[in-house]
């Protein structure tokens, strides 16, 4: 292209939205440094030091529930608090993840069942539990049913070492007793556990090429339960067991699931199922219904047209819309302040900063660890979803 036919910069459509991009993020920069340094004048005026000063202190409150990070009153910094928040709120996100897929998969068929009454059964469940407001409802099992119902400590429903009552559920609680007898365990557990996935890929290649299908979940699990009690038995038992003892007026000893996690856990559980049953639902009714008719000719049973024919192929449909209601649930995990739950936004956003008075940071630390959460959710999902897409020539 000649110098006389060269179009100018201010007029190349390319060179102008890379300008507009530029100036567009410029904008945002300084939008968002003034109003970071506006709080931070503010919160001076009013002798409030913002810093990260108060990491490092030691949390003078206690921590009812840490499953996996040791807490001791007096000893423990507001880091590890952090970090407990964090922990916490991954535990409610992943339970809560599994059992609502588990049960939205099932209400979802359910729904399209050809029994009449499964069907609306299936379609009360969903119309009840996706109108009715979330809060509401976690507020109402903990309150008014699970409270209300169970007994207190010294009245516990006794299940052998297992104890119910309206502070929870307290259960043995495994203490590893030798580190070493414990590894070898954990390695023989892994061995095994790769055997399975190799007998599963085996067996889906028998399929294949025999059209004779096997039970391979059952066989698994069924492998993974006999021969990991055995391999513990191999290993030397390296557990113990701490078990609960009802002292005056609670038990001492062992672990507990605390009520307010169950009462979370449950409503979160009710309400995203309602919904990713709705996405299953229009998933299924997205195939077309001669795939169904192809199956049934082969001599396919409903039961393996549904389970070999219909999901692979309504999975690009359920998906992607099933991955927003697994972030939905993990940032609704936030409402465990109703309930006493001690999650990132209890923890964190409410006593810490109650006792810090350090707004600005917490809660950008507490917006940050949302964010994080939500984008690895998504990553692994969007990963999975590319994997199970069609592919076309």
């Amino acid at each position: 292209m000649s110098d006389s036919t060269r179009i100018p910069l201010h007029r190349d459509p390319k060179v102008r939205a890379w300008v507009f991009q530029i100036l567009a993020i410029l904008v945002v920069c300084y939008g968002f440094y003034s109003i970071v340094q506006t709080t931070i004048d503010n919160l001076a005026a009013r002798n409030i030091q913002t810093n990260l000063n108060f990491l490092t202190q030691v949390a003078p409150f206690n921590i009812g529930f840490s499953p996996f990070i040791d807490f001791k009153l007096g000893e423990t910094t507001y880091w590890m608090v952090f970090f407990i928040g964090i922990q916490n709120t991954i535990l409610i996100a992943v339970l809560g993840i599994i059992a609502a897929t588990i049960l939205g998969f099932l209400i979802g068929v359910v729904r399209l069942s050809p029994n009449w009454l499964a069907s609306k059964v299936a379609l009360v469940y969903i119309e009840i539990f996706r109108n009715a407001p979330l809060l509401l409802q976690i507020m109402f099992w903990n309150f008014a049913i699970f409270l209300a119902s169970l007994p207190a400590p010294r009245q516990s429903v006794e299940m052998g070492a297992f104890y119910l009552n309206n502070r929870g559920l307290h259960m043995p609680k495994p203490i590893i007793a030798d580190d070493v007898r414990f590894w070898i365990w954990i390695g023989l557990v892994t061995l095994i556990f790769v055997g399975c996935l190799r007998f599963a890929r085996w067996a889906k290649h028998r399929f294949e090429d025999t059209g004779k299908p096997l039970p391979v979940f059952w066989i698994n699990i069924a492998t993974l339960v006999l021969m990991g009690y055995l391999a513990y038995r191999i290993a030397g038992s390296p557990l113990t067991f701490d078990v609960p003892v009802l002292g005056r007026f609670n038990f001492s000893g062992g672990g507990q699931i605390p009520l307010p996690l169950f009462s979370l856990w449950f409503a979160l559980v009710l309400y995203t199922a309602a919904f990713i049953a709705e996405n299953v639902r229009a998933g299924i009714q997205s195939v077309s219904h001669g795939q169904s008719e192809a199956a049934s000719a082969l001599g396919l049973t409903r039961a393996q047209t549904v389970k070999l024919v219909v999901i692979p192929q309504a999975l690009r449909v359920i998906i992607p819309p099933t991955i927003s209601q697994y972030l939905n649930l993990t940032k609704n995990s936030s409402l465990a302040v109703a309930v006493g739950y001690e999650e990132i936004v209890s923890l964190w956003a409410g006593i810490t900063l109650n006792q810090t008075g350090q707004a600005l940071i917490i809660i950008a630390m507490t917006i940050f660890v949302y964010e994080c959460l939500s984008l690895t959710t998504s990553a692994i999902l969007n990963w999975y979803n590319r994997r199970v897409q069609l592919t076309e020539r």
